[in-house]
């Protein structure tokens, strides 16, 4: 049986990783952009879904879902883009690490589209009156992260159409996984049951 605390064939470094894969191709190497094109801007702009990375000061890594209606990021010019923070728990994990240490990654998912788009760069929280007003929502955000653009690339589709992320037969047969409302039933954090806390969720969302 695998032990995780005693992996005997744990990689130790880049040199044997490399062993276990081939090179990637020189258009996979070579396809890191310093800025948006046409196309990724497009991309940013009817962007409805996104996953941001960040981390701490300690290292502690944290990835977070960001969704809104197309416009919730904004191109401000080929190297920068702003994100308006339209609210959640407000356990702001992702506006505090940003706050901390200034770096994110973010990849930005197209609803019934394989390929991505993924953008890493340096980043600040804002709280512009202009910026923030500049966002076409029925409301302004409280804030917005500003990202400058340090590399940029497609992603290729091979992770969603593994997953069969946008096939409906997948969906139904994933069905019967728990919700949210399970999840935190199971673990305690509430204590009403699972459908109480699906009304509540439901409520609150």
């Amino acid at each position: 049986m695998f032990d995780p605390h005693n992996d005997l064939h744990r990689v130790g470094s880049l040199d044997e990783l490399r062993t276990h894969y081939r090179h990637p191709h020189a258009g996979t190497r070579g396809k890191e952009r310093p800025a948006l094109d046409a196309a990724s801007a497009t991309v940013a702009e009817r962007c409805r879904f996104a996953t941001i990375g960040t981390f701490d000061v300690l290292g502690n890594a944290d990835v977070s879902p960001r969704g809104g209606p197309s416009g919730f990021i904004r191109v401000l010019d080929p190297t920068h883009l702003a994100m308006a923070d339209l609210g959640g728990n407000n356990r702001l994990d992702t506006l505090e690490n940003i706050v901390a240490t200034g770096r994110v990654a973010l990849l930005l998912i197209t609803p019934g589209k394989s390929e991505t788009v993924r953008v890493n760069g340096a980043a600040f929280v804002s709280t512009d009156p202009e910026l923030l007003h500049g966002f076409q929502l029925p409301k302004p955000p409280k804030s917005a992260i500003v990202i400058r653009v340090e590399t940029t690339y497609m992603h290729c589709a091979k992770a969603f159409m593994r997953s069969g992320m946008w096939d409906q037969s997948v969906w139904a047969e994933l069905a019967d996984v728990p919700d949210g409302a399970a999840v935190l039933s199971c673990q305690g954090v509430v204590d009403v049951d699972a459908e109480t806390t699906r009304k509540w969720l439901d409520d609150d969302y």
